[in-house]
């Protein structure tokens, strides 16, 4: 068998999902627009400033010597140009500049020959092509705020707003999408314990309005349902113990040579179906959380375990100080009881040996026996109302299937967790946990 997969929260897979796609659909539009739209401008603007430099070297080179220096203080008050004649080489630029990769392409195609940006830091950084013009090599520059632009920081600032904005609408999406589902799990969870819930909100957006709408409604017919069953068996409860109440007094008024052991099974019989409608009204009566009060487990086990003792049963237990928790006295008490009942009954007369562990999280109950034991594959199917190992139907040899229902609908209402696990060497452990609520 394969191991069981950890779920994921709702919230996280479907803002995850969200995310990828807006960063796929970010990164689809990016490319799109440096490929069609960004690079194409540049490759045009650095062909354009190619050909100015080209055309203002050569035209410097074809004026007249005096006319010159004219030339370049109008080059550099309206292009902001600086123009040399035979300077020494500059060393090659060191950093790539997809600008200036494209105006040296530029450049190239134009003279016919390879030019190269290079890059000088002064006061400010200026850019430089050594230009071949007739048999001169002029060295025009511009300073890098004439190209008004900065790729870095323009693309880290496109990252930012494109990884904040792709994050917050994944998050709004998926909260949108969860919460509901997520108050939705917790209303059902609440039903499944007995209670009736608030009621959903109903929010603007038609399918979960109209969802919780529908489970609003199934949550009220499901509280009337369990009101009205709850009556109905009452109502039976009373029917069936009355004609029991007039059995029991007719075997009262019996001869006295009635056959002993034939009054006495009437009497058993009469007894078990008076248990029985009992245990059953408990298991369907709507079971809410009791009232904590302090209670001293210590004693409480101290005092069952005594009880069974009376009943002959042999009991292995050792108390350790008084242990004082909040719970429900009447749900623990019915609860363990229930335990220390069918260790009683199941064991096979051995030890019942009672555990009391507790620390910061929980106290923490164990009952066990060293009876058969409950294969691996029966220790939920006892919980079911009416399950039981023994087959016979026989209130003799077995309960009536109903003890641990209610135990686990008690624990459930409170709290608790009950279960049931096998022993080493043989028998059954029955544990149930009482999570310490932090004040």
């Amino acid at each position: 068998m394969h191991p069981a997969k950890t779920p994921r929260s709702l919230f996280r897979s479907t803002a995850t999902t969200v995310a990828l796609a807006l960063f796929l659909l970010q990164f689809i539009v990016i490319a799109a627009t440096v490929n069609y739209v960004v690079l194409p401008m540049a490759k045009r603007s650095a062909d354009d400033l190619s050909a100015l430099l080209v055309l203002s070297a050569q035209t410097w080179v074809e004026l007249p010597p005096e006319t010159r220096k004219d030339f370049e203080l109008e080059l550099i008050r309206k292009h902001q140009f600086l123009l040399f004649e035979d300077l020494p080489p500059l060393p090659p630029r060191d950093e790539f500049l997809p600008y200036l990769s494209l105006l040296d392409s530029a450049l190239s195609t134009r003279t016919g020959t390879t030019v190269s940006i290079k890059v000088t830091e002064l006061e400010t950084t200026w850019f430089w092509a050594d230009i071949p013009t007739g048999d001169k090599l002029i060295r025009i520059g511009f300073p890098k705020e004439r190209l008004n632009i900065n790729p870095p920081m323009m693309l880290l600032l496109a990252l930012v707003a494109m990884i904040a904005l792709t994050l917050f609408t994944a998050l709004i999406l998926a909260r949108r999408i969860s919460e509901p589902l997520s108050q939705l799990s917790l209303a059902a969870k609440r039903i499944g314990a007995g209670e009736l819930p608030e009621s959903l909100p109903e929010t603007d957006i038609k399918e979960l309005s109209g969802l919780a709408l529908s489970f609003n409604q199934m949550a009220f017919q499901v509280r009337e349902l369990l009101a009205s069953r709850t009556v109905m068996l009452a109502g039976i409860s009373h029917d069936l113990r009355t004609p029991l109440a007039r059995m029991r007094l007719a075997i009262e008024m019996l001869p006295e040579d009635t056959d002993p052991k034939q009054i006495a099974r009437l009497q058993q019989d009469i007894d078990y179906m008076n248990r029985l409608i009992g245990e059953f009204l408990a298991l369907s009566r709507d079971m809410q959380k009791e009232t904590p009060e302090q209670i001293d487990i210590t004693g409480l086990l101290q005092e069952l375990a005594d009880d069974l003792k009376d009943q002959g049963a042999i009991v292995e237990w050792q108390p350790h100080g008084h242990v004082l928790r909040s719970a429900g006295p009447i749900s623990l008490r019915r609860i363990l009881s229930n335990l220390l009942g069918n260790a009683q009954r199941y064991g096979a007369g051995g030890t019942i040996t009672i555990n009391l562990e507790t620390n910061e999280a929980a106290t923490i109950i164990r009952v066990l026996d060293r009876g058969p034991g409950i294969p691996q594959a029966e220790l939920e199917n006892v919980f079911r109302p009416f399950y039981r190992l023994e087959s016979s139907r026989n209130h003799a040899t077995g309960g009536t299937g109903l003890g641990l229902a209610i135990a686990r609908q008690l624990s459930e209402a409170n709290g608790w967790v009950i279960e049931l696990l096998p022993r080493s060497g043989g028998g059954t452990e029955a544990r149930l946990t009482l999570p310490h609520i932090l004040q």
